[in-house]
């Protein structure tokens, strides 16, 4: 393993300039991103399909380092991490637990997204000692429902965003409503923000494989949630339509310690995004000690 390559750079209160940084093990060079205070215990946000550091919401990642050490990474060959991109959820997994470890922490707090939220499951399962507290938005457990279609809504929905000449996610990630599309316009403003040092869109190749994994994800057998004894926060939109909402509440009611943030009105898989004004102080009161 090597060390992080800027172990000594103050900490940092603004996302939009935060530095990148790389740490390497096992051949493998992971590109990340760490701001807020300097001591306790970390939250690392492990992200959504086809996403790569620029596409954590500035709000969210802001307001929950004003007060927590927050960590945002490209996982393997996704973005400026090197690598072949894995196409289980479980590979992934296991790849994230050697970033984590690489950086020298034994005890983590998890927030995982969409994709994302499928890896902290699986961690939390596997590796109990390293997770203190999980939050899980806008995603599901293993053999889900809906969550198999994620390739063809994707596909679909991309398709319709080149048409149109807009962004897949004001689609994906947000209602069709007056407020989802106002919602939409102004997330993408945010992720807009930052202008220099700007992360390395995912390759075709990296995308595919995601996908690949999602779906064999959606297609188990329903997941033994019992596995996982942390405390978990859930959270999404009313309507998601990636990951069906019926999954969020299916995670808060069988898992041993989740709590059920009430789904947002007129809010889909962004719902966290859409609104950080409420998900950031209410995360920040869940993670305390």
């Amino acid at each position: 393993m090597s060390a992080p390559s800027s172990p000594s750079t103050p900490a940092t209160t603004s996302y939009k300039n935060t530095p990148n940084r790389s740490v390497s093990v096992r051949g493998v060079t992971f590109a990340y991103r760490q701001l807020g205070p300097d001591d306790g215990i970390p939250l690392i946000l492990l992200n959504h399909l086809s996403a790569v550091l620029d596409n954590w919401d500035p709000r969210v990642v802001d307001g929950l380092a004003a007060r927590r050490t927050v960590i945002t990474f490209d996982n393997r060959g996704v973005g400026a991490s090197s690598g072949s991109t894995p196409d289980t959820i479980e590979a992934m997994a296991r790849d994230t637990v050697l970033f984590i470890r690489a950086l020298g922490y034994d005890q983590v707090d998890l927030l995982g997204l969409s994709m994302g939220g499928f890896i902290a499951q699986v961690i939390a399962a596997e590796e109990p000692d390293l997770v203190r507290k999980l939050i899980l938005a806008g995603t599901g457990p293993a053999g889900g429902p809906g969550i198999d279609k994620v390739t063809v809504l994707t596909i679909k929905d991309t398709l319709k965003a080149v048409l149109t000449r807009k962004d897949p996610k004001q689609y994906l990630f947000f209602t069709d409503t007056a407020g989802g599309r106002r919602a939409a316009h102004a997330f993408l403003d945010r992720l807009k923000e930052r202008t220099d040092d700007r992360d390395k869109a995912i390759s075709l190749s990296s995308f595919r494989a995601q996908l690949k994994a999602i779906h064999h994800w959606g297609l188990q057998a329903p997941a033994d949630l019992s596995r996982i004894h942390q405390p978990v926060l859930v959270a999404n939109g009313e309507s998601d339509r990636m990951v069906p909402s019926v999954n969020t509440l299916d995670l808060a009611d069988r898992l041993p310690q989740g709590e059920l943030e009430p789904l947002y009105r007129d809010a889909g898989h962004g719902g966290i995004f859409q609104h950080h004004d409420r998900f950031v102080p209410r995360a920040l009161e869940f993670l305390e000690p």
